[in-house]
């Protein structure tokens, strides 16, 4: 069962940390069954709720899983294993099209904008006791929420959009709970779920959001919570369209318990409408991060849900860092008030990057996803391969592996940087990395 590794441990915690230093260094396969807890208990001569618990802290973990009567193994991407381990290492003189960024030169300026909110601060600095949320970006946000269809609701602020969605998902699920996640999706997501100990359930994705038959099944099966990106969803680039909404809100009605947490990272960056799904549960939030249109450095997302939730979020906070920076909140303000990003043009400009490549694929036979958004998802054959053979070639592109769960092979090309010059030589290269390999014959 476990080979030649032998769980040793008076206590739980002992127990549990034996097993997932085990794990760390390989003694331990993804895979591998434990033994059940009543012949471990016995075995180490303790109660067999000691077992109980050091498993209980194994799953929370994120180090095992458990599957009813045909009991715990350790599962097969343990949480300790995150999936931007699966990357390429880019060598020098290859063009790095992996890594998801935003192009530095569509950033603003926030010299200019943290000089001026460091000298307001000086003069009146925030202490112990302020309001957690600077009262003009709540205003700010709020009146571009409204805006947008959202639904009212009070708003808190969290160091982007992935503290967001773990402070949503803590606030209201516990160790075991399902959720259903975009399959192919955010690989820091998927990562997020088994390290709150909590079970992922793929639903797959099209150029227009989640398929509605398979958020049906998938909350049909217990699922508690559903994870949707609005626009810009990475990998794919879709965005969810009016009809798709409907149909989406449509199934969220008749489940009104599941947990709806909406994130639309490509506010400022997308010229498509946003269409919410928030209204139709009893629990939701809806976040905003700054991160694509104004830096990943800013640290800064805005969420807004129903009373219940936001107050659990706040609450959370005030027990741990207490509050995102106020400075970083007025720097967002003054870029805000300065118009310092031009969001039509900066969609324009992604979009007139984006759209080439698709369409110079598409004339070699080969269908590629980007909708919206940084990224070109292209389904493969040979994942590895294709990967493999790009980057011999020069280019270096993300392996869909670190994104999907049940979802066939892909890979993902983050196309913010690409230059109009690139585009033929890149939808070549991805070409002769799809082709069939030339057969041979041996005489």
């Amino acid at each position: 069962m476990l080979g030649e590794y032998r769980i040793e441990g008076r206590g739980a915690a002992e127990i549990a940390a034996g097993v997932e230093r085990a794990v760390g260094d390989g003694r331990l396969e993804p895979g591998q069954l434990l033994p059940p807890m009543r012949e471990l208990a016995a075995t180490l001569g303790v109660n067999p709720n000691t077992v109980a618990a050091a498993y209980r802290t194994l799953r929370e973990r994120g180090v095992i899983e458990t599957a009813g009567r045909r009991g715990s193994r350790i599962r097969s991407k343990p949480a300790t294993t995150g999936r931007e381990q699966l990357h390429v290492a880019v060598p020098p003189g290859v063009r790095d099209l992996s890594d998801g960024n935003p192009d530095p030169a569509l950033l603003p300026s926030l010299a200019p904008a943290l000089a001026a909110v460091a000298e307001a601060g000086d003069r009146a600095p925030v202490l112990y006791g302020a309001e957690p949320v600077e009262p003009e970006l709540a205003r700010i946000a709020r009146a571009e929420l409204d805006a947008d269809g959202v639904p009212a609701g009070p708003l808190a602020v969290a160091s982007g959009s992935l503290d967001a969605v773990e402070r949503v998902l803590v606030a209201h699920l516990r160790p075991g709970d399902a959720v259903a996640v975009e399959d192919p999706g955010w690989g820091r997501t998927l990562d997020l779920m088994p390290a709150l100990g909590l079970r992922t359930v793929p639903v797959g994705v099209d150029d227009d959001g989640p398929l509605v038959d398979e958020l049906r099944r998938a909350l049909e099966s217990g699922a508690r919570a559903l994870i949707v990106t609005d626009r810009a969803q990475n990998p794919t680039g879709a965005a969810v369209s009016a009809a798709r909404a409907r149909a989406l809100r449509s199934v969220l009605r008749a489940h009104p318990h599941t947990l709806l947490i909406e994130d639309d990272h490509g506010h400022g960056i997308v010229d498509l409408p946003v269409h919410p799904l928030a209204g139709g549960t009893r629990h939701w939030a809806f976040v905003r991060s700054v991160a694509k249109a104004y830096g990943p450095d800013l640290r800064l997302a805005v969420l807004t849900g129903d009373a219940v939730t936001v107050d659990r979020v706040r609450g959370r906070q005030r027990l741990g860092p207490g509050w995102v920076s106020r400075l970083l909140q007025r720097t967002v303000v003054r870029l805000w008030a300065d118009g310092a990003v031009d969001g039509p043009a900066v969609a324009a400009a992604y979009r007139a990057r984006r759209d080439p490549l698709v369409d110079a694929l598409a004339e070699r036979g080969i269908r590629a996803h980007g909708r919206s958004g940084l990224n070109v998802w292209i389904p493969v054959p040979d994942e590895t391969g294709a990967v493999a053979r790009l980057l011999h070639a020069g280019w270096a592109v993300a392996p869909g592996a670190r994104f999907r769960l049940a979802a066939p092979p892909a890979i993902r090309i983050t196309v913010s940087t690409l230059t109009a010059q690139e585009t033929v030589p890149l939808a070549d290269a991805v070409a002769a990395a799809l082709a069939p390999a030339p057969s041979r014959s041996y005489g």
